[in-house]
């Protein structure tokens, strides 16, 4: 997606791409983030966000996921905060029949200059960091999250596979100048060290608020093959989750268990 500052002309394009990939045989869909908003300033977020549980954008998820039979990964929305003038970027997970049964809060903020292009960000200026670590049992196997820029933080990712996921689900919307640079590479690194699938749903293209972003949604397999991707425009693309695959592999190439660092100590 490209979302824009209309909430309601973003759940109209999110709408018909889920109605899409779920009629094309998908079962896990996964938005990007922002995908409800992307406003010309930090408090545009702010101002829409909604009490957990309630709102008009968490009833759309809710429905979606229930009218397409679908376990549904929200990308991200705005969700209340106590401190006052930021909000949580939640990512919310539902299963088909339109209960919400996890919730993950960004983590990592991206508060970065880009000399090159004279860009700077400040999610920490609206956004609380989270603080807890997400991984829900599914159907489809155990699905860790991030969003964004935790990708650059592979500690997390390791954190998730330790704690189970197979899968790992990454809502993003990556800088055109930083996804040109790191996009790929990060994505593929992180399912080469950790053996598991990454789905990563990203924004990507050219934004009412002037915001560039780089897209290139695609879902990586355990060896770092990227067996679909989207490079450009709007849409959706559809791949098979072999979980078994994921346990062969980590048996045949324990690279998991040849961990060492976390088991050193500095000497006194």
């Amino acid at each position: 997606m490209a979302s824009g500052t209309n909430v309601s002309a973003n759940l109209i394009e999110a709408g018909k791409q889920i109605t899409g990939a779920a009629q094309a045989g998908a079962k896990l869909i996964v938005l990007p983030e922002n995908f409800s908003i992307m406003g010309f300033n930090n408090t545009d977020q702010v101002k829409i966000a909604e009490e957990e549980g309630h709102g008009p954008i968490q009833d759309f998820l809710s429905e979606q996921a229930k009218k397409n039979k679908v376990w549904l990964v929200s990308g991200t929305i705005p969700v209340k905060s106590a401190l006052e003038n930021k909000v949580y970027a939640a990512c919310l997970v539902y299963n088909e029949k339109g209960e919400r049964v996890s919730r993950y809060n960004k983590i990592h903020l991206f508060d970065v200059h880009l000399e090159i292009t004279s860009e700077t960000y400040h999610e920490s200026e609206s956004i609380e960091a989270g603080n807890q670590v997400v991984v829900v049992d599914t159907p489809f196997g155990k699905i860790g999250i991030g969003v964004c820029y935790d990708l650059r933080f592979p500690e997390l990712f390791r954190q998730l596979v330790l704690q189970g996921a197979e899968i790992i689900v990454l809502p993003s919307a990556f800088t055109a100048i930083t996804g040109k640079a790191h996009w790929e590479v990060l994505l593929r690194a992180r399912a080469i060290e950790n053996l598991c699938y990454v789905v990563a749903s990203a924004q990507g293209g050219y934004h009412v608020n002037g915001r560039e972003t780089h897209g290139d949604s695609m879902v990586v397999d355990p060896w770092g093959t990227i067996i679909n991707r989207l490079p450009h425009g709007s849409g959706f693309i559809i791949a098979d989750i072999d979980v078994e695959s994921i346990h062969k592999l980590r048996k045949n190439f324990p690279v998991l268990q040849h961990r060492k660092i976390s088991c050193m100590l500095p000497k006194e």
